[in-house]
């Protein structure tokens, strides 16, 4: 029986890179989207023909559902458990910016409890929800498991990085740094392991209106490794706890940044 992981907003960018990179390892992934269903049905479709590549078989279904909206966040576990019955691995990824970029002095209300709500209330509580499913599972169905389940999340540069126009952002990743201690203290004890995977500068469609403010900022030295990162390199990070490289370790966090979070003179 194959391992099964949810990843939230898994339609495009980061999350697609993220379900493909499982669905070679032969997980069984949620693609959970919010509104392109197109585009989720073509992650799961291409996830089943990565693992194939790779000689393996798996299921890669959809499943629509706003993490800020508590129905919602039970819909997406409840898909979970009728369609698989297990849960592994979940990988919160989903996330959006700011739809305008905003002085911190000018910016209103609007989108800042817009960005709290999917960026950090709707992990948080999500979280919680699969984090209970988990310990039932390894409480009472550990046979079942070849390694206890783990749980992933996706944060970003900006968590201390102060950018000033978009101080709601800032915000909100630093909120949602703090949900990786904060399970990782409570579940140690069910051996449910807990991490942090940060990236940096991301080629996606999120990033595609500032390509060439930072084209120009990794060219002159932004980080050390100078080129734009991708989604498969945060995918890689995900497949190497989900492949247990990392048995001693919770609370964890993984720059995958290109060295930006080094201090250098």
């Amino acid at each position: 029986m194959n391992r099964v992981a949810l990843v939230t907003g898994a339609s495009r960018g980061i999350g697609r890179g993220i379900a493909l990179a499982l669905a070679k390892l032969g997980f069984d992934v949620v693609v959970n989207y919010a509104g392109n269903a197109a585009a989720a049905r073509q992650t799961a479709a291409d996830c089943v023909a990565a693992a194939r590549a790779d000689g393996r078989k798996v299921r890669a279904e959809i499943c629509q559902a706003d993490i800020s909206q508590a129905a919602d966040r039970r819909k997406l576990v409840d898909f979970t458990k009728q369609t698989f019955a297990r849960l592994d691995l979940l990988v919160n990824n989903a996330g959006v910016a700011p739809n305008v970029r905003a002085d911190i002095l000018e910016a209103g209300e609007e989108s800042f409890d817009r960005l709290i709500a999917i960026n950090v209330k709707g992990p948080y509580f999500l979280t919680q929800l699969a984090a209970k499913w988990m310990i039932e599972q390894v409480t009472h169905q550990a046979s079942r498991f070849t390694s206890p389940p783990k749980i992933i999340t996706i944060s970003s540069i900006s968590a201390y990085t102060a950018s000033t126009n978009r101080g709601d952002y800032c915000v909100s990743k630093a909120a949602l740094s703090m949900l990786t201690p904060l399970f990782a203290s409570r579940l140690a004890e069910f051996g449910i392991n807990v991490y942090e995977i940060r990236p940096g500068v991301i080629a996606t469609d999120m990033t595609g209106p500032v390509k060439e403010k930072y084209d120009k900022l990794i060219g002159e030295g932004l980080t050390p490794i100078q080129r734009w990162g991708t989604p498969e390199d945060i995918g890689r990070a995900v497949a190497a706890i989900a492949s247990d490289a990392f048995p001693f370790s919770t609370g964890e966090v993984i720059n995958v940044d290109g060295g930006f979070h080094l201090r250098r003179l």
